[in-house]
């Protein structure tokens, strides 16, 4: 299919221009043309558009599975002298005589993290949005390989497969920690979970990273060569500055992880000793020597810390996008965001050692750790101020993707107010190992990332499927989400400078915790209600899909070219030429229009009323 659509160059002409020898009408059923079956059209498909709802809908399913795991662990950690005994037909032998096994614990702390962290939140916001917006905002007919993206979304379907089959295996899931830190992980015999759980674990990474370098490889081409006339950089929607950066840190990150895998595969069956070192089980010597599992954590951090921002960025471009739709406002600050997009991508690959301040390494390398860490929270409070300032005395509709962008906002000050604690050395070593880092993290990459992913959702679902997500549910949906996420992490920041362990399967053989007692259970009991209340929008998404409101062509009145494409494009986006643009994408409340917006392909002669000085010599 994707050979037989029209070429960028036949579609350089322009708006209302036709490709040489084609008519309109032909444009309009080139879709026709090629009657597809079910499998090409919906499975196997190399439509960008079909493959980012691939990519959302597989990461939803993930995103049950996850929650209903830190579920499970939230009622141990809230009532930990409780028995679950009720569970026993779900959890078979992973319950004993009515407790949870502390084995087993671990490994739904290990895969809760790596599926909300990799196949939620990675593979969700840029698998789901890059996709679908990069094509389609830039003006192209498609990515630049469609074979490429369909084959990013096969291998992310297959390291799936993998790890879920993984929560199966008689021996349980990987047991390491999300950051499988040898010797734990490097050892076989070391846990249950350190056996065929880990390498299965390892097996559904190394696929998952192919299917992310395809992925980044494809969105970096299609961003560079693939934009419609007049599409300069400095003409970019704010979301494709964000997507496009995201693939390069993916595509400079990932490809360590794959290493640092490879290595820990080799550790693990074929004798070599790159993470282990003067290991001793069962009183029992093993023979490996010279290996550290300090460079473990190197290579995993050069990836883990990127990874942050690989997830957090789109968010950071799609609520950008959303504000400034629903303030009516043109984005402050357009430059200073790019510029700080720039910034954080770049920083970002020279701050992971602050994850190992407890690592014993030496003070003067630590410190400097520190000074980088703190410098980029800079270009962090650039972005803040320009998302307020747009705010500021904006038109502002209450939409349900502007309420959790604005949601966003607040965590993303309330999660990056504490990242400055812990970028502080002294500080970090006080409180690395406890429940205040988990808080942070959750604040500042979980809660935020999963409040710009709804908002993306909820703002582009009428282009995705050509009909309305009910509002009224939506409001539901983020009040019962926003209030949940801090009745959660609050505490949580609360307990963790009391010193209260993270990773402890109970906390009641110590004294000192047990006046956190209520406190924890006030804890479990907001997790849980808050991973309910996402049943809401589960209903919502799928029930609207179907049944929602039909969509109007542009329902938000927004400028950029995805919203004049047909209410639910075909494979090929445009039935006609692709518009060509002739001014940035946040031509908001502009001083003499008729209109409160001008979508970015209209030329500056037909708005002579609302042309700043400059623009009146441009057409």
């Amino acid at each position: 299919m994707a050979a037989n659509l029209p070429t960028q160059a036949q579609v350089q002409g322009g708006a209302g221009v036709t490709e040489p020898g084609i008519s309109h009408d032909e444009h309009a059923h080139h879709d026709e043309h090629h009657e597809q079956s079910f499998l090409q059209k919906y499975i196997f498909s190399t439509d960008h558009k079909v493959i980012a709802k691939q990519f959302l809908i597989t990461g939803i399913i993930w995103a049950i599975i996850g929650g209903t795991l830190s579920s499970l662990f939230r009622l141990q950690l809230g009532w930990p002298e409780s028995t679950f005994e009720w569970l026993s037909p779900f959890l078979g032998k992973w319950i004993e005589a009515g407790k949870l096994n502390p084995e087993f614990y671990l490994a739904l702390v290990t895969m809760h993290g790596t599926i909300m962290v990799f196949f939620v939140l990675t593979a969700g916001l840029s698998g789901t949005f890059s996709n679908f917006l990069i094509p389609l905002q830039i003006g192209a007919r498609d990515m630049a390989s469609g074979f490429m993206n369909m084959l990013s979304y096969w291998f992310f379907f297959a390291s799936s497969v993998v790890m879920f089959v993984s929560l199966f295996l008689e021996t349980g899931p990987a047991s390491a920690g999300w950051t499988i830190y040898p010797p734990l992980s490097a050892l076989p015999q070391a846990i249950p979970g350190s056996g065929a759980g880990q390498t299965f674990w390892l097996v559904s990474m190394a696929l998952f990273i192919v299917s992310q370098l395809l992925g980044g490889v494809n969105y970096i081409t299609t961003v560079i060569n693939l934009r419609t006339q007049g599409m300069s950089m400095s003409k970019l929607p704010l979301t494709i500055w964000a997507f496009f950066l995201t693939a390069i840190l993916g595509l400079l990150s990932f490809p360590v992880l794959f290493s640092a895998a490879l290595l820990l595969i080799f550790d693990r069956s074929f004798g070599t000793s790159f993470f282990l070192s003067d290991i001793y089980i069962a009183g029992q010597a093993l023979p490996n020597t010279g290996g550290s599992p300090i460079l473990f954590q190197h290579l995993f951090w050069f990836l883990g810390h990127p990874e942050v921002y690989i997830v957090i960025m789109p968010a950071m471009g799609m609520v950008s996008e959303i504000l400034a739709t629903n303030a009516r406002k043109p984005i402050f600050g357009y430059r200073a965001m790019i510029g700080s997009l720039l910034g954080i991508s770049l920083l970002s690959f020279i701050v992971w050692a602050h994850h190992m301040f407890v690592t014993g390494m030496n003070p003067f390398l630590g410190s400097v750790f520190m000074f980088l860490t703190l410098i980029i929270a800079v270009p962090s409070a650039v972005k803040t101020f320009n998302w307020l300032a747009t705010l500021w005395r904006g038109n502002i509709r209450f939409t349900s993707a502007m309420l959790f962008s604005i949601g966003f906002v607040s965590l993303f000050i309330a999660g990056g107010l504490t990242g400055i604690v812990l970028g502080n050395a002294a500080l970090d070593i006080q409180m690395h190992n406890t429940y205040f880092v988990v808080a942070h993290f959750h604040l500042v990459m979980g809660s935020s990332a999963f409040f710009g992913l709804f908002a993306g959702v909820y703002h582009w679902f009428p282009k995705m499927f050509g009909r309305m997500l009910d509002e009224k549910l939506g409001y539901v949906h983020f009040w019962l989400t926003f209030l949940g996420v801090y009745l959660v992490f609050l505490p949580m920041h609360y307990v963790g400078i009391a010193g209260f362990p993270r990773r402890y399967y109970a906390w009641t053989g110590f004294d000192s915790f047990s006046q956190f007692a209520d406190l924890n259970k006030f804890i479990s009991a907001a997790a849980i209600i808050a991973f309910f209340a996402q049943f809401v929008f589960i209903f919502n998404f799928f029930y609207s899909i179907f049944r929602g409101r039909r969509a109007t062509e542009n329902p938000w009145n927004s400028t950029t070219l995805e919203w004049t494409t047909p209410v639910v494009p075909g494979h090929g986006n445009w039935p006609g030429a692709i518009p060509a643009v002739h001014r940035w994408p946040y031509d908001y409340s502009k001083p003499g229009a008729a209109e409160d917006f001008i979508p970015q392909h209209i030329p500056y002669s037909q708005t002579q009323s609302s042309n700043l000085p400059y623009e009146k010599e441009m057409e």
